[in-house]
């Protein structure tokens, strides 16, 4: 019997190249996005936190799998700039993740058994200028998911992190990025059901991003704080 992945935020360039990976490993999707355009698709609003709880009793299935694929950048200047976005980012980047998962992982547990699955970032490792509203969500993502991984040990559901660094994304196209450091959608999707496969806990999707983030991480706060990163 097939089995059923649940994809939050459907309509990303990664989630898209997700869906991909997993329709070819033989899953049965339910694309879940903001504004459906077809009967493949089912409406869900990261923001919408009274929604969530009946998102998930409506679903037509308790899926095997869950990805969170939702998120907004907002980068160094906007997040000084424009608190009002900023504020508003890290409800989705952040409190819709807790949100929609909280009401998820219930029937998974209730269940015995699935893989939630986060697509959390390397910002959140540490603090920097360049996005750091958007990296102190991601660093409550994965502390989230670190802690949920932990307590649904015990109930059959395993949880993954995935830490994308930069992707060739529509929502990186201003800004390019050097090649070794930069993942295509479809790199994230491999590694990802990689991931899923092998029950990892936390996957870098190109490897140098866990060295680069090893040296960034230890680099003493007198000497960072003077550097533009």
């Amino acid at each position: 019997m097939s089995k059923t992945v649940l994809i939050l935020g459907a309509n990303s360039d990664m989630a898209k190249a997700i869906s991909k990976e997993f329709s070819a490993a033989g899953f049965n999707l339910l694309l879940a996005v903001r504004n459906p355009q077809n009967e493949n698709e089912i409406a869900f609003d990261a923001v919408d936190f009274d929604s969530h709880e009946a998102f998930v009793k409506n679903l037509p299935t308790v899926p095997y799998v869950v990805v969170v694929a939702f998120g907004v950048l907002i980068e160094g200047d906007e997040s000084f700039t424009k608190p009002k976005e900023s504020l508003e980012s890290t409800l989705v980047n952040y409190s819709g993740v807790v949100s929609i998962l909280g009401h998820m992982a219930k029937p998974m547990a209730e269940r015995g058994s699935g893989t939630i699955i986060g697509i959390s970032s390397v910002a959140g490792e540490r603090g920097r200028g360049s996005n750091y509203v958007y990296g102190s969500a991601k660093a409550g993502m994965t502390a989230y998911l670190d802690g949920l991984r932990n307590y649904l040990f015990k109930k059959g559901v395993h949880v993954v992190t995935v830490k994308p660094g930069y992707v060739d994304t529509k929502m990186k196209a201003h800004k390019p990025t050097p090649k070794i450091v930069t993942a295509t959608p479809e790199d994230v999707a491999k590694a990802l059901i990689r991931a899923y496969r092998s029950k990892k806990n936390t996957v870098y999707v190109l490897s140098v991003w866990r060295w680069v983030m090893l040296i960034i991480r230890n680099i003493p706060e007198f000497i960072f704080k003077r550097m533009s990163l």
